[in-house]
């Protein structure tokens, strides 16, 4: 019978797997790690909860899609916690940490990447069942987007949990992997294959699905007079979705090879070399994902935009108010945005006036 090292400091783990922990990560290059990490941290908290707001706010958000949306946000929002947990549990700490905080450490980052993994697979069944009736959003009732969501979060902690709950190496120290010195190398080969293969499907689905669409709109755009805009607006919506999922790809992809590659024991390959690079390209999702929203959503965008504008002008009117207690500071114009089903272009900026109106592209 095996012995079992539940009991054991995580500098064992290391030291047997000769796992090269962050020795090196001390003084200048520690601070420079940490304020990165800080930083873009900061900044996906800040910019996923506006794109949540956002989402709550804006009544023309309020429809399968764009709750999905949100919630892959929120796990934006979540891969930004872990994040943090990971930078204060990391480098010298990490042969001091006990084996349950070693794997919620990683339980944590593992359970991000699984929430949304699943909630991009989901966005996948929502844009065919719509767009598939060439329809912009489909008919799921709020309660089912619900039920959708509790499940993907449900998912996403069991995957997070399977080493803690007994698929790791303590009772069996012989198929430790080097990268993660408790996980066992066949849980790794499991967990990247089953996250490329997911990668390898969504990917041929929204081709398909974007060929489909393509060859539709351009075939219902000389048989009928409807808005340019609402045959456009299927189409922008899957280019949104289309960059997020590449995104999403481009940026997880090399690590999860990384990972496949320890879990068959390729001692050759240099990993160790490449394995923080590639965390911190992960990293980089959880704050491009935001980015693409506003930039490829000028409704989002406007909607953002209005908030931290509102947002500003509220502290003004604090300070204001006793010189001019009733002068209304923040009013609603309509500008730059779009109607999601009539093709209007329209938006909001407080305190600006009509700037006008410009054309949906």
């Amino acid at each position: 019978m095996n012995e079992c090292y539940y009991d054991k400091r995580m500098d064992f783990f290391y030291n047997r797997t000769k796992t090269d922990t962050a020795d090196e990560w001390t003084g200048p290059q520690l601070i420079g790690v940490l304020c990165f990490g800080t930083f873009f941290c900061l900044f996906i908290f800040i910019s996923n909860s506006l794109v949540i707001a956002a989402v709550v706010k804006n009544k023309r958000f309020h429809f399968p899609f764009y709750y999905l949306l949100a919630n892959l946000a929120a796990a934006d929002f979540f891969a930004g916690i872990a994040y943090v947990f990971l930078m204060f549990n990391t480098g010298p700490v990490s042969k001091t940490l006990t084996v349950n905080r070693w794997f919620l450490r990683q339980g944590l980052l593992d359970t991000s990447l699984t929430a949304s993994l699943v909630n991009l697979l989901v966005i996948a069944v929502e844009r065919h069942m719509s767009i598939m009736r060439m329809k912009i959003h489909s008919n799921l009732t709020k309660k089912r987007v619900t039920f959708l969501i509790i499940s993907i979060w449900a998912i996403a902690i069991f995957m997070g949990a399977v080493p803690t709950l007994g698929w790791n190496c303590l009772c069996d120290i012989t198929v430790c992997s080097s990268l993660a010195p408790i996980y066992s190398r066949s849980y790794l080969v499991f967990w990247s294959v089953l996250n490329l293969v997911v990668f390898f499907i969504m990917v041929v689905v929204y081709i398909r699905i974007y060929m489909y669409v393509q060859r539709k709109t351009n075939v219902l755009s000389s048989h009928t007079s409807g808005s340019i805009s609402r045959r456009r607006t299927p189409v922008k919506l899957m280019k949104t979705v289309m960059t997020v999922l590449g995104a999403f790809v481009v940026c997880w992809t090399p690590g999860l090879v990384v990972l496949l590659l320890d879990g068959l024991n390729c001692t050759d390959c240099g990993i160790q070399h490449v394995k923080r690079w590639f965390l911190l390209l992960a990293l980089l999702n959880s704050v491009m994902n935001p980015i693409i929203y506003s930039y490829k959503d000028d409704e989002m965008w406007a909607t953002m935009k209005r908030m931290i504008c509102c947002s500003s002008e509220d502290k003004s009117q604090e300070r204001r108010s006793s010189r001019i207690p009733s002068t209304v500071l923040c009013r609603s114009t309509d500008i730059s945005g779009h109607y999601i089903e009539d093709g209007i272009i329209q938006g909001t900026i407080c305190g600006k006036g009509d700037l006008g109106e410009k054309g949906n592209s």
